[in-house]
């Protein structure tokens, strides 16, 4: 399976800042999209990622104020990327390696979609249990009446 088939489902919305819009209007696109993650695009090329995880430690950092921080000092400047064609269990190792919860998927230097590690995680889940309910098939339909010797 590879992330074209998680962004087929997941569809294509899309949710951006610019690295000098301030923070405070990043978090609450945030809070009123209900969503963990933004990416940060400036020009058309992808400068960065700005997840809750970031804007936590900038808040902390500033001693719980935001005020009139940038984009830019909260966002991580080296995402984890990954392409439309890479394979789920690569997705997998370098989100857990990295400890990444999403990750911009790029076509060159062009955005196609942001995955999660719950989109991740779903689509295996998906793929496993249509594997199950196939094998359950095949069991149940064993040519000659008797019993598969695998049930």
């Amino acid at each position: 399976m590879k992330v074209s088939d998680i962004l087929r489902v997941k569809g294509n919305t899309l949710y951006t800042v610019t690295p000098d819009e301030p923070l405070a209007h990043a978090i609450n696109v945030m809070a009123e999209k209900d969503i963990g993650s933004l990416v940060v695009m400036d020009h058309g090329d992808l400068t960065g990622m700005l997840t809750f995880r970031e804007v936590i430690l900038c808040i902390v950092k500033s001693g719980g104020v935001v005020g009139q921080t940038l984009v830019r000092t909260a966002m991580d400047d080296h995402p984890l990327t990954c392409t439309s064609e890479t394979e789920l269990d690569e997705v997998r190792r370098m989100m857990l390696e990295r400890h990444a919860r999403y990750m911009p998927v790029m076509d060159r230097r062009m955005l196609m979609g942001v995955i999660s590690f719950y989109d991740v995680a779903k689509a295996v889940v998906d793929s496993q249990n249509f594997e199950n309910r196939m094998l359950k098939a095949y069991i149940r339909d064993w040519p000659g009446g008797e019993e598969h010797p695998a049930a």
